[in-house]
């Protein structure tokens, strides 16, 4: 079994063997450009620009992991500007240890979901830390998308319909399930997934309609609306019972006293655009196959300004305010 050795961070034999024998042969030798810099082909223009890092563990999880979970996330963050992702970078930091066959497994799934989202990885970086030093492998990315429009940000007012592209809180409960190992908790599955398809198609067709996304990913759907209405003379309504959580979900949720309005999506991006296009926009959100549990699940209202609330099933009215900290860290 060969092993992350701290020669591989040392920029030796070890580490330019490893690159060549395994990241380039796996992202490909055409995209990783290795030079001090990448050389890309931009056409003129705005672009968008976005860098993450990824912590998450365990770092195989139902539904991906965190090499998937690098490129969707990255794409996913450009697409939501308004944006078509091009390009990403990819740096390594390697605890030395870590099991080589784990690392090609994890570069094998980012070279497919930067296939299936149409990025190329161009450029990367490799460090390795001590053993014990770090957590087996941490990811950081950036990413470049140019616009074909202009991007996705327009007044919001009241009225305006918000909506969700699918069931809330599945990539949260599934990796708490994967980490924790719980005997009730089968049939939960990450929603880790590129978005740029389904959004660019909502985009071109409605490129007016759009007042603003953003994918719910730490803090899930609740802080997502919460950013947007906050210090505003607006608020954020949902609707209870037409909120699309799994029963799995509900339930896992249910038994540690978990809000899957705070639970983190990997898959879902939070649409706020003009009521009179609202159910256009989510028959053109359900054609796509990351789209077909898609729901218009609340409003802009003068209620509560500033404020984002939950009209109950029974009919009673609650706050969702921002929360202090994280539900569960380290999910991303």
């Amino acid at each position: 079994m060969a092993l992350i050795q701290s020669g591989h961070g040392s920029g030796g034999k070890l580490m330019n063997d490893m690159i060549n024998s395994v990241i380039r042969r796996i992202l490909g030798e055409d995209s990783i450009q290795q030079d001090d810099s990448a050389i890309l082909d931009i056409p003129a223009g705005k672009i968008a620009f976005t860098t993450d890092s990824f912590v998450i563990t365990p770092i195989f999880f139902p539904g991906g992991d965190i090499g998937s979970l690098a490129v969707n996330g990255t794409v996913n963050d450009l697409a939501v500007m308004g944006a078509v992702p091009k390009y990403i970078s990819c740096a390594l930091i390697l605890e030395e240890g870590f099991d080589m066959d784990d690392l090609k497994r994890i570069l094998y799934s980012m070279k497919e979901a930067a296939d299936l989202a149409g990025v190329s990885v161009v450029t990367g970086d490799t460090k390795v830390v001590p053993r014990g030093k770090g957590d087996k492998i941490y990811i950081n990315t950036a990413g470049i998308g140019v616009f074909k429009n202009n991007p996705a940000r327009a007044p919001i007012e009241t009225g305006d319909k918000i909506i969700i592209n699918g069931s809330i809180g599945d990539h949260g409960t599934a990796v708490m399930a994967a980490r924790t190992n719980l005997s009730f908790s089968k049939g939960l599955n990450s929603d880790c997934a590129a978005l740029s398809n389904l959004i660019l198609s909502v985009t071109e067709a409605f490129p007016e309609s759009i007042k603003f996304m953003r994918d719910a990913t730490r803090g899930g759907t609740a802080s997502v609306l919460n950013e947007i209405t906050e210090g505003k003379n607006f608020g954020a309504k949902l609707i209870e019972k037409d909120l699309p959580i799994k029963e799995e979900v509900a339930a896992f949720c249910d038994i540690l006293g978990l809000d899957p309005l705070y639970t983190a999506n990997e898959g879902k991006v939070i649409f706020i655009v003009k009521k009179e296009h609202a159910e256009k926009i989510l028959a053109v959100i359900r054609s796509d196959t990351h789209g077909k549990d898609a729901e218009i699940i609340g409003e802009i209202t003068a209620e509560f300004p500033g404020k984002v609330f939950i009209k109950t099933e029974i009919g009673g009215k609650r706050i969702l305010p921002l929360q202090t900290e994280e539900q569960l860290p380290r999910i991303c």
